[in-house]
C-alpha cells in the first residue's frame, strides 16, 4: 500500500474508533493508550497524526458536525417534522442512544479543552438558527422563543431517554413538536410522521 493511502487509512482508522470509544465510554474515561492499544498500534504513530488527545476531542466533533440540510422541495414545516422524526428513530436504532455527543462534551469538559467547548456549543447553536430560519419562512409571530422551545424538545429527549432508559420517550417530543407547530399556526396536517412504526425499524 503506497505511504500516502496507508497514512490516510491509519487515520480513518482512529477517527472512527475515538467516535465509537468516547461517544459509549466518554471523552474522559478514554485515554490515549487505549486507543493506540485497540488499534494496535503506538502512541508515538498516534501522534503523528493527533499530536495531542485534545486534538482528537476536536477531530472527534468536527466528525460529527454535519450541518442540517435545507430542501428546497419541502415546506419549512415538513423540514422540522422531518428532523424531529429522523431524531426519534435514531434512538430507537440505537445510533443516538448515549444522548447528545455535543451536550455530553460541553458536560465533561467543564472549564478545560476551550476549542473543544465552542465547537460543541456551535454546533448545539447552529440546530437552534436551523429551526429559526425554517419558523421564519413560516412566518410565525416569535420564531426565536419557538426555535428555542424546539430544541429544547430534543435535549429534553435525550435526557428522558436516558434516565429511563426507553427510547420511545422521543415519541413526546415528536408530538410536542407538533403541538407547538400547530399552535404557532402553522397548518401541519399534511405532514404526518412515522413514529408509529419507529420500533419495527430498529435493527
Amino acid at each position: 500500500m503506497p505511504a500516502a493511502l496507508e497514512a490516510i487509512t491509519t487515520r480513518e482508522r482512529i477517527l472512527e474508533l475515538t467516535d465509537r470509544l468516547f461517544y459509549r465510554q466518554g471523552i474522559r474515561s478514554v485515554t490515549v493508550d487505549h486507543i493506540a492499544a485497540e488499534l494496535g498500534i503506538s502512541k508515538k504513530t498516534l501522534y503523528r497524526f493527533f499530536p495531542s488527545k485534545s486534538d482528537l476531542i476536536v477531530a472527534y466533533l468536527k466528525g460529527r458536525f454535519r450541518p442540517l440540510p435545507t430542501r428546497t422541495d419541502r415546506h419549512p414545516a415538513q423540514q422540522i417534522l422531518e428532523n424531529f422524526d429522523y431524531f426519534a428513530r435514531s434512538m430507537v436504532a440505537g445510533r443516538a442512544d448515549r444522548g447528545c455527543a455535543f451536550a455530553n462534551a460541553i458536560v465533561e469538559l467543564g472549564e478545560d479543552e476551550s476549542e473543544a467547548r465552542a465547537l460543541a456549543m456551535e454546533f448545539k447553536d447552529a440546530r437552534r438558527l436551523w429551526f429559526r430560519d425554517r419558523l421564519a419562512q413560516l412566518d410565525v409571530d416569535d420564531p426565536d422563543t419557538l426555535a428555542n422551545q424546539l430544541a429544547l424538545l430534543i435535549d429534553g429527549a435525550y435526557s428522558a431517554a436516558l434516565v429511563r432508559n426507553d427510547s420511545a420517550m422521543t415519541q413526546a417530543a415528536v408530538a410536542a413538536a407538533r403541538t407547538l407547530l400547530k399552535n404557532a399556526g402553522v397548518p401541519i396536517a399534511d405532514f404526518p410522521v412515522r413514529t408509529a412504526a419507529l420500533a419495527s425499524e430498529a435493527p
